[in-house]
């Protein structure tokens, strides 16, 4: 009877114990940039980043990222979503990228819109094409965006960026001082719309720059603060065409850097020659700095908008920033379609708090 006891308990005592996990390489996985809350149209946006680097001896292969918070599930990437999400320097986006070979790193550029409030943190599962990769990785959400005014008047205004276009602000990563960042994580183009829907007068290159619905437009403060950098010396072309640059320096053409506090510093890129500030000088929210012009690398004139964490254009985090008083009035159905200058769908307007614009979304500001 004794030994039957002791074999049970055994044989319990054996039930009790979970199976061996198989130990196995995975991704090496980091958040260089913590998610950080802005409140969009319909809720409140995450843009921030996974690097996974494989320091296994053979290729790992994702098939899923799935996102979660709070208990409940935020995002599942896979197939062509997933895609889409990847990135990796020198290589075109597309097929492919999932499979990961040893001592390569790929880039999973999350964008997720939460309804509420912000979690604490947000949960990534790494699933892969034979088993699971990585669990629980966790990302703290950080400081919420920095509520600005507008950095122009009137409209409509375009505001063009796109989230999973290949170059555009949001993929582009800069290793500038020893440390990789993205400076255009929450970048805006701002380019003015005429009755029509178009960015100028009259169609094909080679237009005078007068022809630019926007050009010479006032550009404001968005906030109380100091010009801690600027650059005033690059002169614009005769005519609307695409312009490149020689070296990255140049790429912003004139532009002015306002440290607005709490560590954030706002950009505003390719202004007119003649800028109205100096370095040193002290602004208020609201003040004009300079006019949308034409200089440095674009296609034609227009605002390039973002603030970062440093005071450089490049050596930067991009950081989120809501406008405050920005109505969104309609958007394209994608950049192709503001590319191609089709007509903007209206939409009803939403109602002047602040808020990130919308990708691609028409908008105004107070006059």
């Amino acid at each position: 009877m004794r030994i039957s006891l002791l074999i049970a308990a055994a044989l319990a005592l054996l039930a009790a114990v979970p199976p061996a996990v198989p130990v196995r390489q995975g991704f090496d996985i980091s958040v260089p940039h913590p998610p950080q809350p802005v409140p969009v149209r319909d809720g409140q946006r995450l843009a921030y980043e996974l690097h996974l680097t494989n320091f296994a001896a053979e290729p790992l292969e994702i098939a899923a990222i799935e996102v979660t918070a709070d208990g409940k599930r935020l995002a599942r990437l896979e197939g062509a979503t997933l895609d889409v999400a990847l990135g990796r320097a020198g290589i075109r986006a597309g097929a492919g990228l999932a499979i990961v070979a040893p001592g390569q790193r790929v880039i999973a550029y999350l964008d997720l819109t939460v309804a509420g409030a912000p979690p604490e943190f947000i949960a990534h599962r790494i699933v892969g094409a034979d088993g699971l990769l990585a669990d629980d990785v966790r990302a703290t959400v950080g400081k919420p965006a920095v509520a600005i005014g507008p950095p122009l008047r009137g409209g409509p205004w375009a505001a063009v960026y796109d989230a999973g276009m290949e170059r555009g602000h949001r993929r582009v990563v800069y290793a500038v001082g020893g440390k990789a960042r993205i400076p255009g994580r929450f970048a805006v183009d701002f380019l003015k719309l005429g009755a029509k829907g178009g960015t100028t007068r009259g169609e094909g290159r080679g237009q005078p720059l007068s022809a630019s619905h926007g050009y010479g437009a006032p550009v404001l403060a968005v906030a109380d603060g100091i010009v801690i950098a600027a650059r005033d010396d690059v002169a614009e072309p005769g005519t609307i065409a695409p312009q490149g640059v020689e070296t990255l320096a140049d790429a912003t053409g004139n532009y002015i850097a306002i440290d607005i506090g709490g560590g954030r510093y706002a950009f505003y890129e390719h202004l007119k020659p003649g800028l109205k500030v100096r370095v040193g000088d002290r602004v208020r929210r609201g003040q004009e700095i300079g006019a949308l012009g034409f200089t440095g690398q674009g296609s034609e004139p227009h605002l390039h908008f973002h603030i970062a964490d440093a005071n450089s254009p490049l050596g930067a985090e991009g950081l989120p920033f809501a406008i405050d008083g920005v109505r969104e009035i309609g958007a394209y159905p994608s950049i192709d379609a503001f590319a191609k200058g089709g007509r903007w769908q209206p939409l009803a307007p939403s109602d002047g708090k602040p808020v990130l614009p919308g990708p691609n979304s028409v908008v105004r500001f107070p006059d």
